[in-house]
């Protein structure tokens, strides 16, 4: 039987800090994407990924999220 590695608590990336953090290009909030690899900027149309728990908010590191992507997110869609 093959383990999972365990995670390390250090690279988890603190929801708590999501409330601290705006988009560096439009300085509005971020969603935080539903697998929570990226920080979404719904203004910019952009994803910033998390690398080992870190954030990165440079424009270098975003990659462009196409608007039907956008509209995926759990925040858009209204289902509450």
């Amino acid at each position: 039987m093959s383990q999972t590695p365990a995670i390390d608590p250090r690279h988890v990336f603190d929801v708590k800090t999501l409330e601290m953090l705006v988009c560096p290009l439009t300085k509005t909030r971020l969603t935080l994407s539903a697998d929570r690899t990226e920080l979404i900027s719904v203004a910019a149309r952009l994803a910033f990924p998390i690398v080992k728990g870190v954030p990165l908010l440079t424009l270098e590191e975003a990659r462009s999220v196409e608007p039907e992507a956008l509209r995926q997110l759990p925040e858009l869609k209204g289902d509450d």
